[in-house]
């Protein structure tokens, strides 16, 4: 099974790894903080992150639970430290960000569905999360818990000067190769920068933690757009036709941002966001990812109708499944 954290012994210390979203694949915190609460009292620990966020109720365990440890923890953001991610990086002694690295800290979300008071509930749970997340970006960074309350309403991005001046980060490094293994086209305001350099980014390795990470050196030129050079060109070689406008690179990206974020509204409507990964890997279609959806949300539901009759329509009728089924059904 692929997992999103690595935890492993180095030296004298330890080195904890999250390089994909916080609670994905169907693992949740309980084994990250099983292993780190199995190192020794005192061990030093380099925590590494490039991730997009996750679970947000994962993060503050992760997050008190490094800030029991008795150790010194070293952050070092390779890449970006997003949403609950940047809150997990809040836990650290040190800071460390390279100079193309980003930090952004927003209000926490969530989905549920139910009654009025299921929907209160979890708009109490919400403010309370949103509460405890202030206050470690607050003290962390020295500004009023009003500033953080703003910032985070209004999704910032910090890159690592950013970050400094801000008080969230404490050290700047040389720039590092930005990794494109995870969707940043859910949050609303990602840099210009950040988002031509993950557009850019290919596969330059087998399959691991670091397969995405790359240069624009390396880049395909299918991916940038620039031509790719000719080992042995004609002399007499025709000029090139135009490229039709269907397969401009603007035009792929646009419609590639477009597809992820449709995929992750399906997921996140029917309360399954850790699947949104799987399908985007996959490339699977919108119709392909509703009848997955409806498909885990039938194996969840066990018939309590024969034993339990219920008021209304009867057990054919899906309002949930409806709601599936007709999302985005005129773009997919």
């Amino acid at each position: 099974m692929k997992n999103w954290y690595t935890i492993r012994a180095r030296g004298t210390g330890a080195e904890v790894l999250i390089y994909d979203e916080i609670g994905a694949y169907g693992v949740s915190a309980k084994g990250f903080l099983a292993e780190l609460g199995a190192l020794p009292d005192g061990v030093p620990v380099d925590l590494r992150l490039n991730s997009p966020g996750g679970s947000v109720f994962d993060a503050v365990a992760i997050f008190n639970a490094l800030t029991r440890h008795t150790g010194t923890i070293t952050v070092w953001i390779d890449g970006i430290a997003a949403s609950a991610a940047s809150y997990v990086a809040m836990a650290g002694d040190e800071i460390v960000m390279p100079e193309n690295a980003f930090l952004m800290i927003h209000d926490p979300s969530g989905i549920v569905m139910g009654t009025a008071a299921d929907m209160r509930d979890m708009a109490a749970t919400m403010d309370k999360i949103a509460g405890s997340m202030i206050r470690g970006y607050a003290a962390r960074s020295g500004k009023s818990e009003e500033e953080i309350a703003t910032l985070m309403a209004a999704e910032t991005w910090f890159d690592a000067k950013d970050a400094l001046d801000a008080g969230l980060a404490t050290r700047m490094v040389e720039p590092v190769r930005i990794a494109a293994s995870f969707d940043i086209a859910r949050f609303r305001n990602v840099p210009p920068a950040l988002v031509e350099a993950v557009a850019d980014a290919v596969p330059d390795g087998p399959e691991g933690q670091d397969d995405a990470a790359t240069t624009l050196d390396n880049a395909d030129p299918a991916i940038t757009g620039d031509p790719a050079p000719n080992p042995d060109p004609e002399p007499e070689a025709a000029p090139a036709a135009p490229a039709h406008p269907s397969l401009d690179p603007a035009s792929i990206r646009a419609e590639a941002i477009a597809h992820a974020r449709a995929v992750i509204d399906l997921c996140r409507l029917a309360g399954q966001p850790q699947m949104a990964g799987r399908f985007l890997e996959q490339d699977a279609s919108l119709d392909a990812v509703r009848a997955k959806l409806l498909a885990a949300k039938a194996e969840a539901e066990p018939d309590i109708s024969a034993h339990h009759p219920q008021p209304g329509p009867g057990p054919s009728a899906r309002p949930w499944g409806d709601v599936i089924a007709r999302t985005f059904k005129s773009k997919g």
